[in-house]
């Protein structure tokens, strides 16, 4: 047994030697020399450049949000949309025709020809076949046939854009190729 305590003793006591302070000055000395040495790099802020106040050029001028401004802002489009929505309007007391019940993207336009020297297209819609002549009426925003080609049966539409206001826009149904 007392060569077993020998030995842990002797352990204890290498490993203590070990953790003596002679490697620890030397360590403190060097950091402390670094700390000498080192010199951080900062560079030089620039001076501020100098504020010059420029005089306000637009004082006569009417403020773009007073209420003087909101109101000729007003009359000048009143006037306007009062002009404008003279000459486009729908016609709402006419009598509607039968393909103005159906949204445009419901019909196909199947084929054209001419019947009396007028071009007639033939549209389908829920698996009836209509004759349509330049002058009729199509979908449901006011569509009158404008053109009828062998491709393509043009109208006029008369919608109302995001303030109200009747505009007119052109669309166009295209002839479909019937898949063989």
């Amino acid at each position: 047994m007392m060569p077993v305590r020998t030995l842990v003793l002797l352990g204890l006591l290498v490993t203590l030697a070990g953790c003596g302070a002679s490697g620890e000055d030397e360590l403190r000395q060097w950091m402390a020399e670094q700390k000498r040495q080192t010199r951080p790099k900062v560079a030089p802020i620039s001076e501020p450049k100098q504020f010059k106040p420029e005089n306000y050029a637009q004082a006569t001028v009417i403020e773009p949000f007073s209420n003087q401004k909101l109101t000729q802002a007003l009359k000048k489009e009143s006037s306007q949309a009062a002009a404008s929505g003279a000459l486009i309007a729908p016609e709402l007391a006419r009598r509607k025709e039968a393909l103005e019940s159906f949204p445009l993207d419901a019909m196909v336009m199947v084929g054209s020809m001419v019947r009396a020297g007028q071009p007639v297209a033939l549209v389908k819609v829920d698996n009836l076949l209509y004759q349509v002549r330049p002058g009729s009426y199509l979908g449901q925003n006011f569509g009158r046939v404008t053109k009828i080609s062998e491709a393509d049966v043009t109208l006029r539409e008369i919608v109302q854009d995001a303030v109200g206001e009747w505009i007119e826009r052109t669309a166009t149904l295209q002839l479909q190729e019937r898949p063989k």
